[in-house]
């Protein structure tokens, strides 16, 4: 029998390979990946950027290049980071090939077997994956509208105050809740990381994507917020705000962290694509990237109101859910006594997909919520999907 190794064991099956799959299914109305909309790809922006650069840029483009990232995308993400408040003095930045390969390398540089991650309850599945495939043990803090309990994640660090290693945060339009934390409770974790020496592992692909200019404000990063008592390492990714082809993410964090992080990128990869590198750096410094935010944001806020207006139409008065203000998500709660994996077997049937809740309890247990993406879904096709998956509740309510 093949033996595998103890971090290949502690590899939880994600609901992800199934969903991705369903999501390219056209006979399936699925809210189920976490994608941008294809029809919303700047690709005439990318492709007079292309057209545009010299023969010696698309050589550069086509090679190998620096492990820590191709250098003008580097100074051009370190200006628009600034531009957002982020510090940059006495922190290091590196490129890497997506958001889940930075939350992957600081897993690998910090976590040992049996080392603690707190976490929100509901979390994102490809942060779990990554951490339980490193041998963490998760510990999770419930989160409401306003974000993670503050108390709870107090409790944690109290309890394991010896193995927690990092506490993993998504405070913006969060996956899969979509909410959004408010100033109070952003305090209130940094109050309780304060002091303590472990990594505050700040996760934010949707920061930029709120639906009205009057919430801008709520969408300054934590690592903007924060004194030197919080090591925080902010992960972003070019994958919601240009396109995930790219597989373009960055860290930013404390030099000493980030440095190693690089020694570990060198192991897995050598270096990130230097031809999406050299697209998305034109892209940032020749001003395109704050015309299409202002594209999508139009967009998705629409979608999120076909979908709210959809919910408050076709779902049983039992049935809650998330209203967000940005991003790509809705989270849907059930009376405890319904499964949502029997909801999704019902669902599919009539041709409508999502994800179940439990793919995002770091327990892998409460199940009677799911989450709803609106973000790739036709807008002629959301309010059938959600009347679909309204019958298929009714069916299991007594």
């Amino acid at each position: 029998m093949t033996e595998f190794s103890q971090s290949a064991k502690g590899m939880r099956s994600s609901e992800i390979r199934r969903l991705m799959a369903l999501a390219a299914d056209p006979s399936i109305i699925s809210f189920s990946g976490g994608m941008p909309a294809n029809d919303l790809f700047p690709i005439d922006v990318l492709d007079k950027i292309y057209a545009g650069l010299s023969l010696k840029t698309k050589q550069i483009a086509m090679q190998y290049g620096p492990t820590a990232g191709y250098p003008p995308l580097l100074g051009s993400l370190k200006e628009y980071l600034r531009s957002r408040g982020l510090p940059l003095e006495g922190q290091e930045l590196i490129i890497t090939t997506g958001a889940q390969q930075a939350i992957n390398l600081l897993c690998k540089v910090f976590l040992d077997p049996g080392d603690v991650v707190a976490t929100e309850n509901p979390s994102f599945i490809g942060a779990l994956a990554a951490f339980m495939s490193y041998g963490a043990r998760l510990r999770a803090a419930a989160l409401d509208g306003d974000g993670i309990d503050a108390a709870g994640l107090k409790k944690i660090l109290d309890q394991d105050s010896a193995r927690v290693k990092m506490v993993y945060l998504n405070p913006f339009f969060q996956n899969p809740a979509g909410i959004i934390y408010s100033e109070a409770r952003k305090k209130a974790a940094l109050e309780t990381l304060a002091g303590r020496g472990v990594v505050l592992l700040e996760d934010d692909p949707y920061s930029e994507l709120y639906f009205d200019e009057r919430d801008k404000p709520l969408t300054v990063p934590l690592k903007a917020l924060a004194s030197e008592t919080v090591p925080i390492c902010y992960v972003g990714s070019f994958a919601k705000i240009f396109g995930p082809g790219l597989r373009l993410g960055w860290l930013l964090g404390p030099r000493e962290i980030v440095e190693k992080c690089e020694l570990a990128k060198q192991s897995m990869d050598a270096c990130s694509p230097t031809f999406t590198q050299v697209l998305a750096h034109e892209y940032l410094s020749q001003g395109k990237l704050a015309p299409f935010l202002a594209s999508v944001r139009v967009t998705y806020a629409r979608r999120a109101r076909i979908m709210l207006d959809a919910l408050s139409a076709s779902m049983p008065e039992v049935v809650t859910w998330t209203r967000p203000k940005g991003g790509f998500y809705v989270w849907v709660t059930m009376p405890e006594t319904i499964d949502a994996t029997t909801v999704f077997n019902e669902a599919i049937k009539q041709r409508a997909a999502f994800v179940i809740g439990s793919a995002f309890d770091p327990y892998g247990k409460k199940n009677n919520c799911f989450r709803l993406a609106f973000s790739n879904t036709p807008e002629e096709k959301i309010t059938e999907g959600i009347a679909i998956i309204s019958s298929a509740i009714e069916c299991f309510l007594p």
